[in-house]
């Protein structure tokens, strides 16, 4: 921990010179040229050199590290583009890319910097504690939502002067608005929610450590001077040196430091200052009367409409500046010298495109943000709100049109996705009218959509929807491991599995105002992560009788082959079939239990259906979802059709079941409509070794799991239920118990029969 030290940097501002030159107005000065592109794209003015770069560095934003390549031992997310993803690659990301930050607050009224950026992850690659906890300390925690790159190379080039123009601290004008620059190792703040960094290398090596893990080594002066913005500024005396950018940050994994190679820092630094400005929308009457309420009603006083930097006018709508924005929004952490209630002003380019707003996510919509805002901004939301609702259209119109309309999603996929072909990823199956195809696609929506809080999400969650978790290789593949859902309890002393009060799922998310779900880190040791299985072909796993499964059960091993497989019979008689534990016994369930589980919520009361909450105890009326929406996204996953087979491979399936595999892992059941090629019997077999205490779930204990169905596999790593195996090798040799003699016959086989039975697993 380092101690921030709140006066002597309030005292170093006291050496900034009075700025006495006054720039030309606005006016004089042009609109920059070349700067515009749709959401995601590189700016015009770029170089064929650069655009190589920009490649380049998008290709490092969009890899999913490893921790052979040093993710970890702390983890958030397992790559960029996991939170900067919305709409475009770039963006921001939904309310289930939230994080934590955390301080202690001490009797001076000042805060003990932590360690890792004070960031509070939801993961530790330690199996033994696979959920980090609180520092010892802490007490105070609050929310961050992802912000988006767009334009950020323009920021970069901004003259320190273009900022400091609009510092206005002691309020001389009398307006109401005092904003304040904050300051990084000396220089003029610019980045984050609190203008605590001042350059997109600060920014992107902080968060690669604190997130992902990865250590970096600053840019050499060689690189700097190679970089689309090179640094040219020099900073103010008396301020402290920050470990990043100036420094080699490290860790103590066993990969070596500098974990992220320097020419990928170089890339993907550049990727980020070449992004684009988000291009304007179409000027309307509707948007041109905004412009005009926005004025009046003092908003463009922070959301200042340009700031002057070499290219001419940048139009981002903001000054950068640090401004009180009130008790309600306060989160109480200071950065550099920005207090808890204090953040900088939002650049509004593309905000149509980027929700949820504010710098913890907790507003669905523009006005809903409008409304938040107190302190230095209440004037300007008490003078929104007198307005007549046409007026405050204006102003949304207005603030669409700053970019990002024609992108705008309600969740990731585009506007007018496209239907994928038969045999691609993510293709329809059994859809053959006109109406089917409508609620086929209104399924396909209602999974990718972000739910709003207005619409129930949480209070606990671990996605804020389906496809949160669901997004690889496509909408309804799996998940990287940041993605993972926490299961965990209690061993007693005669090893006997408790489950804690409430359910084994510790959720990783909260709403904002709401402190994360907690364990008792005395009482619970044992935690399983849940890695996020595919769902494509479900409905033809529907298909299968229940005495198909229950033909290929042994529960007492009377051939003596070893292999025990047990239906996992419900108590009401069903049979499970989905889930990691097999205790789930139909498509419509599995939606029903990850609704209420996962996104946190109510539905609608079906005969006959068990799982899913029916209440809960937030403002929003139960249920929450729809039956029509239950409709649609049931059918949407029944007729979604398996990922196909990408290859195949003589011999493979023949020198796989040599080795045992198909014991389990039976190619084919019988279905409705024919074989359904899952490679799954669907039943329960105890593949972890003895001793080991797991999650218990209904009759199948903690040594238990579901037969993994192996369609698919090519594109939804990593595997296991935990997640830990990168490869379909280290897939195999996680394999014990039951599964312990077809591991040992796979690891003598001779290297070539090992090769061939990989590559048809990768096939398949």
């Amino acid at each position: 921990m380092r101690h921030a030290h709140s006066a002597s940097m309030l005292a170093a501002l006291l050496v900034i010179p009075t700025l006495t030159a006054c720039p030309a107005p606005e006016e004089e000065v042009p609109l920059a040229e070349d700067i515009y592109a749709p959401l995601g794209e590189i700016l015009p003015s770029a170089s064929e050199e650069q655009r190589e770069t920009f490649m380049k560095g998008e290709a490092v934003a969009r890899h999913r590290f490893t921790e052979e390549e040093g993710l970890g031992p702390l983890v958030n997310v397992t790559f960029c583009g996991s939170c900067h993803e919305k709409p475009v690659f770039g963006g921001s990301g939904g309310r289930y890319r939230n994080f934590y930050l955390t301080a202690i607050n001490l009797e001076d009224g000042s805060q003990l910097e932590l360690d890792h950026g004070g960031v509070l992850t939801a993961y530790s690659l330690d199996s033994d504690q696979p959920r980090p906890t609180l520092q010892p300390g802490v007490n105070q925690i609050a929310h961050r939502n992802p912000i988006p790159f767009f334009g950020v190379g323009l920021i970069a080039e901004l003259d320190e002067e273009s900022i400091l123009e609009n510092v206005d601290e002691d309020d001389a004008d009398g307006d109401g608005i005092s904003g304040r620059a904050n300051y990084d190792r000396g220089f003029v703040g610019r980045f984050g929610r609190k203008s605590q960094t001042v350059s997109i290398e600060g920014f992107i090596r902080g968060p690669f450590n604190n997130h992902i893990g990865l250590t970096s080594d600053p840019l050499t002066e060689e690189q700097k001077a190679r970089l689309p913005v090179p640094s040219n500024s020099e900073p103010v005396e008396g301020f402290r040196q920050a470990a990043a950018p100036d420094e080699p940050l490290t860790d103590d994994d066993e990969a070596p430091d500098p974990e992220l190679a320097p020419e990928d820092l170089f890339n993907i630094v550049s990727w980020a200052m070449l992004l684009a400005a988000p291009e304007p929308g179409p000027n309307t009457a509707a948007s041109a009367r905004g412009e005009q309420r926005f004025k009046d009603t003092g908003c463009a006083s922070c959301h200042v409409p340009s700031l002057v930097g070499p290219r001419g006018r940048v139009p981002l709508y903001s000054d950068l500046l640090l401004h009180d924005m009130g008790d309600a929004l306060a989160d109480g952490i200071s950065m550099g010298i920005a207090t808890g209630v204090e953040f900088r002003t939002q650049p509004l380019w593309g905000i149509a495109a980027v929700a949820p707003y504010l710098h913890d996510g907790r507003a669905d919509t523009l006005e809903e943000a409008i409304l938040w805002h107190g302190g230095e901004g209440e004037g300007a939301r008490e003078a929104y709100e007198a307005l007549s609702e046409p007026e405050r259209a204006d102003v949304i119109a207005f603030l669409e049109s700053l970019g990002g309309m024609e992108q705008r999603s309600d969740g990731l996929l585009p506007p007018d996705a496209p239907i994928p072909e038969a045999g691609e990823p993510g293709a329809p199956i059994g859809v053959e009218t006109e109406l089917e195809l409508e609620l086929w696609l209104r399924g396909r929506e209602v999974f990718d959509r972000d739910m709003y809080l207005s619409e129930g999400l949480g209070p606990y969650f671990n996605g804020d929807s389906c496809r949160a978790c669901h997004f690889d290789p496509v909408i309804g593949g799996s998940g990287p491991l940041d993605v993972n859902v926490m299961r965990y309890g209690s061993e007693q002393p005669e090893g006997e599995f408790v489950s804690p009060h409430g359910g084994t799922i510790l959720s990783k998310l909260s709403v904002p105002a709401l402190v994360r779900l907690e364990h008792d880190a005395e009482q619970h040791d044992v935690f399983e992560p849940r890695q996020t299985p595919q769902v494509f072909g479900l409905g033809l796993i529907d298909s299968i009788a229940d005495d198909t499964i229950r033909g290929n059960a042994d529960p007492d091993d009377l051939d003596g082959d070893g292999v025990r497989g047990v239906v996992h019979d419900l108590i009401d008689g069903r049979v499970g079939r989905f889930s990691w534990k097999g205790g789930v016994p139909s498509t419509r369930e599995f939606v029903r239990d990850g609704m209420s589980n996962e996104l946190g919520l109510t539905l609608p009361a079906e005969d006959g259906l068990t799982f899913g909450f029916l209440t809960d105890e937030d403002d929003i009326a139960d249920p929450e979802l729809s039956m029509s929406e239950l409709d649609a996204i049931t059918y949407y996953l029944t007729h979604l059709a398996p990922l196909a087979p990408v290859a195949d491979v003589p011999g493979g399936l023949a020198a796989f079941t040599e080795v045992g595999c198909a014991s389990c892992h039976i190619p084919e059941l019988p279905g409705e409509d024919g074989p359904v090629p899952l490679f799954s019997d669907l039943l329960l077999h105890a593949t972890q070794d003895d001793g080991y205490v797991g999650i218990v779930d209904g009759m199948a204990n903690g040594r238990m799991f579901r037969t993994a169905p192996l369609w698919g596999l090519h594109a939804t790593a990593p595997y296991m239920h935990d997640g830990a195996a990168q490869t379909v090798t280290e897939a195999i040799a996680a394999h014990a118990g039951e599964a312990a003699a077809s591991r040992d016959a796979f690891m003598a086989a001779p290297a070539a029969q090992r090769s061939l039975i990989v590559e048809f697993l990768e096939s398949l």
